[in-house]
């Protein structure tokens, strides 16, 4: 069984953090907490790393996970030709539930897999994962969950459905629920909303003022 840590404590997370982002950085997978729903994720720019996170999810490259950052300033680090109205909709609801779409840096030595050119970003409002992030930088995070199966709302129900292919747990206890962040592409004129979850389009709205929003038919 993979060691699995309890990040409720502050020496527990201190611990638990080390110990994953040692994993991170050997190029192996962990589990952590966010303010969706526990994450599954990996060193970004690794691609045999990465490709361990799909192969434990059961998902195929056509599917690309997102990259979870500790900060606002990694976003140019990442993505280039950012509209203004990306940058007004990050600064609005990061941290939180809100991953944008955007043109990738070409320069970056990295495989995510089939992506067009893009990357999908998003800042977490947990406090365990932003120690990991900060520690190990720019990760590549998805549900930790089986495809097809549903998200794990708790350590215990990602450990179920992903065991031994994970090297480190980190238990930050039960994630908000199983609401998923908004997604948006920003890779346009106008942003189009891709997936409604824990960001409403009336709030994106809200903050776009003038700026159309286009919600994608689910």
């Amino acid at each position: 069984m993979s060691p699995v840590y309890d990040c409720t404590t502050e020496e527990g997370r201190a611990t638990g953090v080390a110990e994953a982002a040692e994993a991170v950085r050997r190029g192996e997978v962990v589990v952590l907490p966010t303010d969706t729903v526990y994450g599954v994720g990996a060193d970004a720019f690794s691609p045999d790393a990465v490709a361990a996170v799909l192969a434990a999810k059961g998902r195929g490259r056509e599917m690309p996970p997102p990259v979870l950052v500790p900060n606002l300033r990694t976003l140019d680090g990442l993505a280039t030709s950012v509209p203004a109205y990306a940058r007004d909709l990050v600064k609005a609801f990061w941290p939180g539930p809100l991953t944008v779409v955007l043109l990738a840096q070409s320069s970056l030595m990295w495989d995510l897999g089939d992506t067009n050119g893009t990357v999908a970003l998003r800042m977490p409002e947990d406090d365990v994962a932003l120690a990991l992030l900060d520690a190990v930088g720019p990760m590549a995070v998805t549900s930790a969950n089986i495809t097809g199966r549903p998200s794990a709302t708790s350590v215990t129900d990602a450990a179920a459905q992903l065991g031994a292919a994970v090297s480190v747990y980190l238990d930050g206890g039960p994630t908000s629920g199983n609401v998923p962040s908004t997604i948006v592409d920003c890779t346009g004129e106008v942003p189009v909303v891709l997936r409604e979850g824990g960001v409403s389009a009336d709030q994106l709205r809200e903050v776009l003022g003038e700026t159309e929003l286009r919600v994608q038919p689910s």
